[in-house]
């Protein structure tokens, strides 16, 4: 660990960044550029004192965890965080790691669809992101650990996350995640999140294992997703995806059509989403 080194780079991405590229309220001009470190611990998740220590160069070592939360919160591009990593004394991560990773211009997309249902879904289904409206809308899914991060994984293994689905898509909403799952196993290779699922899935559910002998391939969702709101009843939602494709990842906004009850129930859930999940 560089400690000196790490100290001047977290200082120096800091005063790159105003709070408007990171979706913070703009305040009162000051004379110093760039964050406060309070913007910096509120946005990595962790403490004003924890940051600072490290920006002085007198800070414990980050976990893996805790760099990869430092580039999240800080925007940095790949680049940067394998060299982040290097100066918190860590390997830069693997590539599915680096997969996990969601950049900068993603992420501004993301902060000004606040009051919008959005979320980054990784190449294995994983969630990573979400607005406070997507959490309102879908549950918090990015809580899970190990094969559970995956949505495929928990839509054959936990038959609670179906719920919030019209019962009459559920049967081609399971043949499309397995289809996508099989093209993210087929293009990262047998050592990845996506072929471990596969194998796990293989095993332990009967209903994946028929769908996987299909071999059925480029299968997409219905135009309008069916929602199943246990609040507001049903939405039926439009789903527009913006892919990455350097990262694999897929960023998913859901609208509905200005005029409709739809609608109505759009603003609503933007309401329960920002009630429940403040913003900043």
């Amino acid at each position: 660990m560089d400690q000196a080194a790490l100290g001047d780079f977290l200082r120096a991405r800091r005063e790159a960044l105003s709070p408007e590229d990171v979706g913070l309220v703009p305040r009162v001009r000051r004379r110093t550029p760039g964050l406060r470190r309070e913007d910096v611990a509120e946005l990595c998740a962790m403490s004003v004192d924890y940051v600072a220590r490290l920006e002085r160069g007198d800070g414990p070592q980050p976990s893996a965890q805790m760099a990869a939360a430092l580039a999240r919160g800080l925007r940095l591009t790949l680049a940067e965080r394998d060299h982040l990593f290097l100066l918190c004394g860590h390997r830069p991560a693997s590539r599915e790691l680096r997969g996990e990773h969601v950049g900068p211009a993603l992420l501004r997309v993301l902060d000004r669809l606040a009051d919008t249902p959005a979320q980054v879904i990784g190449p294995a289904g994983e969630t990573l992101l979400q607005t406070p409206a997507a959490i309102a809308l879908l549950g918090e899914q990015t809580q899970h650990a190990g094969l559970a991060r995956s949505a495929t994984y928990r839509w054959f293994t936990d038959h609670g996350e179906r719920a919030r689905y019209l019962l009459d898509d559920h049967e081609l909403n399971g043949r499309v995640q397995v289809s996508q799952l099989r093209a993210a196993a087929a293009r990262d290779g047998a050592d990845s999140r996506a072929a471990q699922v596969v194998a796990t899935l293989r095993r332990d559910s009967a209903e994946f294992a028929e769908l996987w002998d299909r071999h059925e391939v480029g299968l997409r969702w219905r135009d309008a997703k069916r929602f199943v709101h246990p609040q507001l009843g049903r939405l039926d939602l439009h789903c527009q995806t913006l892919l990455d494709p350097d990262q694999g990842q897929s960023l998913l906004v859901f609208t509905a059509t200005p005029g409709t009850e739809d609608a109505e129930k759009l603003a609503l859930l933007a309401v329960l989403g920002t009630d429940r999940f403040p913003i900043g």
